[in-house]
């Protein structure tokens, strides 16, 4: 009967972890790389509420999005923003941290996830917001 209970918790266990990971979206109705990014994060198990929006500059002011690490598109995660084109791991280290308010791919990296087209890869750092606004590197993707 133990042995019964310790394989029906170990299913229990793989099923919660496969499990999707919900996330917001917001963007424009006009923008071909959000939904490439949101692909991403869907192949990745995430699941996407998506959210086209009139007005980007309201959404990322509302969420606190600092100026200078602003994107197209900004996602929304256990009440954390994510900013432009950040990989699906970066977002999962996002939520692993309660002192980060946020995490941002400034611009729009070609080769980050969402801007794949061609084999140009520039480089980019995913940058991390902490709950007193300071920022610092989360993760580091070098060109090829």
């Amino acid at each position: 009967m133990r042995r019964l209970l310790l394989v029906t918790a170990l299913f229990a266990s793989l099923a919660q972890a496969a499990e999707p990971i919900a996330i917001e979206v917001h963007r424009d109705a006009n923008c071909g790389c959000c939904k490439a990014w949101i692909e991403h994060l869907e192949a990745n198990g995430f699941e996407v509420d998506d959210h086209v929006e009139p007005d980007m500059a309201a959404v990322k002011t509302r969420l606190g999005v600092p100026n200078s690490l602003g994107s197209c598109h900004t996602g929304v995660i256990d009440g954390k923003f994510v900013e432009g084109h950040v990989p699906a791991a970066d977002i999962l280290k996002l939520r692993a941290q309660p002192d980060l308010i946020g995490a941002a791919v400034p611009g729009m990296p070609m080769g980050s996830p969402g801007m794949e087209m061609g084999d140009r890869k520039d480089a980019f750092k995913v940058i991390a917001v902490s709950d007193e606004g300071e920022q610092s590197v989360l993760a580091e993707y070098p060109a090829d």
